[in-house]
């Protein structure tokens, strides 16, 4: 068995952004691997029925909102190791994050997943629960509440 060397961490930014990373970057550390950040911003529909056109300077403000958010994130849950690389990419998060794991030659996804079950996730859809059938390496998925109570 070969150990992980090249670990790809999608993430949210929102609430559990902060302990997937520290849960990603621990284990980079004991594996002594190279950890790539990623965050997808999805192509706003701003209309459920007929999705409008985003311009391109309000797609751009966007991009530099969440960049704003993303790079401090990263630098401050990072600092124990040596980054592989911070990205953010806009499109859809599946296609994203298995097209990062084939760019980078992940050899381990980790990824927060907020655990829904039922309705909310039949309609949400997961994106880990995706990722984890179509990933051309191993997932390993997180659930955010959980690393809180054993950190």
């Amino acid at each position: 068995m070969r150990l992980p060397r090249n670990i790809v961490v999608p993430i949210d930014l929102d609430d559990s952004a902060a302990q997937v990373l520290d849960y990603a970057v621990a284990l980079a550390v004991k594996l002594d691997a190279k950890l790539h950040v990623l965050h997808v911003v999805p192509w706003p529909l701003l209309g459920a029925e007929v999705p409008i056109a985003v311009t391109e300077t309000a797609m751009d403000e966007m991009m530099a909102r969440k960049q704003q958010a993303f790079d401090p994130l990263v630098a401050a849950h990072t600092a124990k190791l040596p980054l592989g690389s911070a990205m953010l990419k806009t499109g859809d998060a599946r296609t994203a994050i298995l097209a990062a794991a084939e760019e980078l030659h992940a050899d381990l996804i980790v990824m927060g997943t907020h655990g829904r079950r039922g309705v909310s996730r039949l309609v949400l859809g997961s994106v880990a629960e995706s990722v984890a059938r179509t990933a051309p390496c191993p997932v390993l998925l997180v659930r955010a509440a959980l690393v809180a109570h054993h950190a």
